[in-house]
């Protein structure tokens, strides 16, 4: 189950820019399946109207918002509060900026991979809160409005046990954890039936206890609160009253002074049941806030609030401590996350050996020897070894061009970040260099810099406290956040990573390096934390994303993983990378080693060109042999792998406008990969081994007869490719029909030069139910036709090489030379059609049998398993080989098929006990159901 959204809506900070980047990031999700089945109509980003709203304005406008739009869906001239009646919204906020992610807490990358999910893509802590959300917290909760913040990381079990029997008012979700942990925290103090009696903030070891449960635990606020919809409607009535109505954008329109709510301590706050109005309303600070808690109270304050704290659950705030950014990010997550954490997540790594455990790897892309500590972690990165990454690190946004300036650098417990930084109109990159133990805000007196006091940075590197501060900032100003440390823009040289390295003070610094750093102009992190430009950070990001999914396309096909691909190609499509995957494609399948690998490259481009179609244009399956891509397949026929594949990729190009072309292409792409999986398949031929024997007279029949199969256990893993590129076995049983074997042919030499092909009826004492004679080689040019008369028959000839075709010399001429006269074969089969016994390939075995001998020829039944399947390749039905495992080898057996090429098929015998044969047959009873099917048909659906 899945709670199923009418909108959600992601607020975030006035002045930061990105609005209509994080509208996009939404979409994105949207088309990703991450909102749940049924993705929510209304999908917002929306910027707080004033800087420093606080997360109780940003719900008031969110929610206002919401209205608006749903009002005007629902064909409404104002904002009605009655479109909350029977709404389901979800507010997110982003909050404050965060030290260690210019994109946020909601977007900070977690090393996590989601294996089943529709569409690949990077997990963010967004991602993790709404699948945390859509399918755990709020499933089965009644109508009404969710408010999350984005600033931490939670976990919650699959079935969190809420209770919405009779629901009404607020219920904020609470989450147990440590007194030691909540001193730092708020905690929740509720009474015995669960109604909250206030919110602690950051209590004294006394008051924390109170809150204290049996267990020892206290109820953590973790940030979510839910809304009846009655209690949603009261709110929003408050956002036209002053001074509420300066929460909202229509208060900033109509220019209403601003205004700062807390969501917790100005609007939760006034439902608790300890609270007085007098007590609360006082609470306030200055006038504007009083005056806004008076008009909450009259609102609110008939609303229950009660609380939920959800066992077994974990809420981990992400703090400005970059030793607990670290932590979270390379300890696995506690059981009840739906996540699935790994060292190495979206990342392509050369040597993966060299990732210790306990570190961590995110979008990135690390080429030749990178080493990396436990307990560091690289994020958004592409570096090029040898790089050597000590304890205690976090790398993050460090481009393929920072790598010379690492080397030999050595690196621990240190934080190294690139930026994207747009000053006006002009984007430029900036690096900053931070020591993990290091405090943003301390004074310079009682603070570290780089892990070290300030004033032995000072020493080391000759930067003076004038360098950093101007006179007139007073020593309590003095920290971290507030020193221009970072190097921006130079007059005459271009800056770079080394440009804040050489503040590491590793040896003695140049006095040239110091004077190029004091002639930058430089900022504060306070001072580049408003120019950070969201959009390009996003942008770079998905770029690094494509390009190490590039890799990972290389590294899935060369290496035959057993990983699809459908994922990345629905995630390329999504975000307009397709092209790039279409290209790396083309380039695998030009110049893979094998047919079978450039067989599942033009399978994957048959996918991305599906995916682009978004659904429309037809059915996946269809007709292959349009004329405008017949040059192409003609070269993959001849062998011409890499000419073909450009020959195709030029006419892809016509067939990309519109749905219905993409959907033929992709039949082509699917055409041209079956020709490539013959030729993969035509492998098996090197274990065909056929003997000259003495020729029989004319006239004599040679007839071979086999029983009709039952695959016990692993149909369908033995049909090519999956029989090759992940391996196949099957367990069969050889079974009468009626008593007899179903299934026969007979082939004799006649004196006249030609091949006569009659089909009888179910015996060999049948009567002729169709008969046809070849006498030149163009009879035999459909062979390659199954529906065409006698094709198999017509393969048969050909494969044993009894008839050279194509071939300059006429038929008659090689059957004269070569036997003396033509050939006659019967054939018979009691099994209807299409009956799923496995009649055509039996029956090719059973043809190529009597005619090799009749031919005087002989082949174990090893090398007819492989001629059938070499035959049913040339016949274009795209067979396995289960059927002829299942009908030419006698009582139960197993076949197995390595996942390589060449494709080899190995067959055993399993013994059953005494008794066991004749039970079966006993309990066995065999119906046909009238409806017949043809692999091939089967193979393209699927």
């Amino acid at each position: 189950m899945a709670a199923e959204w009418s909108a959600v809506l992601l607020t975030c900070r006035r002045g930061h820019g990105g609005v209509s980047a994080l509208q996009r990031e939404l979409e994105v999700r949207r088309l990703r399946g991450g909102l749940g089945p049924r993705p929510p109509a209304l999908l917002l980003a929306v910027e707080d109207p004033w800087a420093r709203l606080g997360s109780g304005g940003a719900t008031l406008n969110a929610l206002l918002v919401a209205a608006e739009h749903l009002s005007a869906r629902a064909g409404c001239t104002v904002v009605t509060a009655d479109v909350l009646r029977d709404a389901r919204i979800l507010i997110l906020h982003m909050g404050r900026d965060f030290s260690f992610d210019d994109c946020g807490r909601a977007f900070t990358c977690l090393p996590a991979e989601e294996p089943g999910a529709p569409a690949e893509a990077l997990v963010c802590n967004l991602d993790s809160l709404l699948g945390t959300m859509t399918h755990r917290l709020c499933v089965g909760s009644p109508p009404g409005v969710w408010v999350c913040s984005t600033d931490m990381l939670l976990t919650v079990p699959s079935t969190p046990g809420i209770s919405w029997d009779g629901f009404q008012g607020v219920q904020v979700i609470a989450v147990p954890g440590s007194p030691a942990y909540a001193r730092n925290h708020g905690v929740y103090l509720s009474n015995e039936q669960g109604l909250v009696q206030d919110i602690i903030y950051k209590g004294t070891e006394a008051q924390i206890q109170q809150c204290a449960g049996p267990d020892g635990t206290v109820p953590l606020v973790c940030g979510i609160v839910f809304f009846s919809s009655d209690a949603a409607e009261q709110l929003l009535a408050t956002h036209v009253i002053p001074p509420l109505d300066a929460c909202t954008y229509m208060g900033l329109d109509s220019g209403a002074p601003p205004i700062q709510l807390s969501l917790f301590f100005d609007i939760v706050l006034c439902m608790a049941g300890g609270m007085t109005e007098e007590g609360f309303v006082k609470g306030g600070g200055d006038g504007s806030v009083r005056s806004a808690r008076s008009v909450l109270w009259t609102a609110l304050r008939g609303f229950p609030l009660s609380m939920a704290c959800i066992p077994n659950a974990s809420y981990d705030y992400m703090t400005s401590s970059a030793s607990d950014h670290i932590r979270s990010l390379t300890l696995l997550p506690r059981s009840a996350s739906h996540l699935h954490f790994c060292k190495t997540a979206h990342s392509h790594v050369d040597q993966p050996c060299l990732l210790e455990d306990g570190s961590s790897v995110t979008n990135c892309l690390l080429e030749g020897a990178v080493q990396l500590a436990a307990g560091s972690v690289i994020q958004h990165c592409h570096l090029q070894g040898p790089l050597v990454i000590g304890p205690g690190c976090l790398l993050s946004g460090l481009d393929v061009g920072s790598s010379a300036a690492l080397r030999g650098c050595p690196l621990r417990d240190i934080v190294l970040q690139g930026h994207h930084v747009r000053l006006r109109d002009l984007p430029c990159r900036v690096f900053t260099l931070t020591g993990r133990l290091d405090d943003w805000q301390s004074p310079v007196e009682k603070a570290t810099y780089l892990n070290m006091p300030w004033a032995e940075f000072f020493q080391r590197t000759g930067v003076r406290e004038g360098d950093l501060w101007d006179a007139e900032t007073p020593p309590t100003s003095r920290c971290l956040f507030s020193a221009r440390l970072f190097p921006v823009l130079h007059a005459r040289e271009a800056l770079g990573l080394e440009d804040v390295l050489w503040l590491l003070g590793l040896a003695t610094v140049p006095s040239e390096q110091l004077v190029r750093w004091r002639t930058a102009w430089r900022m504060s992190w306070q001072e580049l934390l408003p120019c950070l430009d969201t959009e390009a950070e996003l942008g770079a990001r998905q770029a690094l994303f494509f390009l190490q999914g590039q890799h990972k396309v290389w590294r899935v096909l060369l290496e035959r993983q057993d990983s699809s691909l459908l994922p990345l190609a629905r995630s390329a499509v999504h975000e307009g990378y397709h092209k790039a995957m279409l290209d790396t494609l083309d380039e695998v399948a030009s110049t893979a080693s094998d047919a079978g690998i450039a067989a599942r490259a033009l399978a994957c481009i048959a996918e991305v060109l599906g995916c682009m179609a978004q659904g429309e244009g037809g059915l996946r399956s269809g007709p292959a042999a349009n004329r405008e891509w017949a040059s192409a397949f003609g070269r993959l026929e001849s062998g011409d792998i890499a000419g073909g594949v450009q020959e195709l990729a030029a006419e892809r190009q016509k067939w990309m406008s519109r749905p219905a072309l993409l959907v033929r292409a992709a039949r082509h792409y699917e055409g041209a990969e079956q020709i490539l999986v013959r030729q993969a398949v035509m492998s098996s031929c090197q274990f065909i081994t056929v003997e000259q024997v003495e020729l029989p007279p004319l006239e004599h029949w040679v007839q071979a007869v086999c029983p009709a199969r039952l695959d016990l256990s692993g149909g369908w893993s033995d049909t090519p490719p999956i029989s090759y590129e992940h391996g196949g076995a099957v367990v069969d049983v050889a079974v009468l029909v009626d008593g007899c074997r179903p299934v026969g042919a007979r082939v004799r030499r006649i004196a006249q030069p030609e091949l006569r092909l009659l089909s009888l009826s179910g015996t060999p004492q049948g009567e002729v139910v169709a008969e046809l004679v070849c006498r030149e080689l163009e009879h035999l040019q459909d062979y390659c036709q199954p529906h065409a008369p006698g094709a198999l028959l017509k393969a048969a000839f050909i494969c044993t090489q009894v008839v050279q075709f194509p071939s300059q010399r006429p038929l008659r001429a090689q059957l004269m030379e070569n036997f003396g006269g033509g050939f006659e074969v019967h054939t018979w089969s009691k099994l209807p059609h299409g009956s799923g016994l496995g009649t055509s390939s039996i029956l090719a075995g059973a043809v190529m049998a009597s005619l090799y001998r009749a031919a005087g020829k002989a082949a174990s039944t090893e090398s007819l398993i492989h001629a059938v399947l070499h035959l049913e390749q040339r016949l274009t039905t795209g067979g396995g080989w289960q059927d002829q495992v299942g009908g030419l080898i006698p009582g139960i057996k197993i076949g197995r098929s390595k996942a390589q090429l060449p494709l080899r098929v190995e067959v055993e015998q399993i013994s059953v006990p005494d008794g066991f044969t004749q039970t079966l047959n006993d309990h066995l009873l065999l119906v046909y159901t009238g409806k017949t099917r043809l692999a091939r048909n089967l193979l393209q659906v699927t």
